[in-house]
């Protein structure tokens, strides 16, 4: 999305995804959107969630459109013409596990869920008799 690390920048993307690709424009943006914002909510644990929902979608449909075709392994060797799909089935794990367990102790969730949810000031010293 902001092109960094060789990246094409938000432009160059929906320009493959359309262009080559023939997504439609809004989807493209859908996915760009979810890979950028998606990966910055897990990143920070915040709606945990629901950004583990957008990667999920973008590994099945990678694996549905791209991968599929090419096998279960990635191509170590370089001797297949494209990608396998064994990646994209370790994040759909992550993404699951994470949409059904939720964020860790240390997330933006924890931090702004009530304090009778997360155990913060709710514990009590035993008082001296």
């Amino acid at each position: 999305m902001l092109g960094w690390f060789g990246g094409y920048g938000f432009t160059g993307t929906m320009g493959f995804f359309t262009g080559v690709m023939h997504i439609p424009a809004v989807f493209a943006f859908l996915a760009i959107a979810a890979e950028f914002f998606g990966g910055l909510g897990l990143i920070f644990g915040l709606f945990t969630r629901v950004a583990a929902f957008g990667p999920l979608c973008n590994m099945i449909v990678a694996i549905a459109m791209v991968h599929g075709r090419f096998g279960f392994w990635m191509n170590w060797t370089g001797t297949q013409k494209g990608e396998g799909f064994e990646y994209h089935l370790l994040l759909i794990a992550a993404s699951v596990f994470l949409m059904i367990r939720g964020a860790g102790a240390a997330s933006l969730d924890r931090l702004l869920s009530s304090p009778v949810n997360n155990g913060i000031g709710t514990q009590t010293r035993p008082q001296a008799a």
